[in-house]
């Protein structure tokens, strides 16, 4: 027994099957960030990072770089996902979709490059 129509059958048409890879990256980044933004909000809140030295010395340590560059990343991530699930649900006009899911993904690439250069330059200087 199927749900889908006779005419769908006929023309093939039905879901395209891409949806559910997008909805489980966006549930799994969310769940890599709670973790990531706990952590980093507790060491910012249980350290004494008051001057650019104090806070270079404790992003110079190799873990809270690994786990800073893996924050800044999923978050750029997480909200590319969730930018694009937005577009494509309120932008109608096709041209206008298409430039904005463009602008959309350069954004979020230079804020995940311009993160993981400034967490990368602080960590190695």
């Amino acid at each position: 027994m199927s749900l889908r129509s006779p005419l769908g059958r006929v023309r093939g048409l039905g879901a395209a099957g891409e949806g559910v890879g997008h909805w489980w990256m966006q549930r799994v980044t969310a769940v890599a960030l709670l973790p990531l933004t706990a952590w980093f909000a507790i060491s910012l809140l249980t350290h004494s990072l008051q001057s650019y030295d104090a806070m270079r010395g404790w992003l110079g340590q190799p873990w809270v770089a690994v786990l800073t560059l893996l924050l800044v990343l999923t978050l750029a991530w997480h909200s590319k996902l969730g930018v694009q699930v937005v577009i494509e649900d309120y932008v109608h006009s096709k041209g206008t979709k298409t430039a904005m899911l463009l602008l959309s993904t350069f954004v979020h690439v230079l804020a995940a490059a311009a993160g993981a250069f400034a967490v990368l330059r602080m960590a190695l200087a």
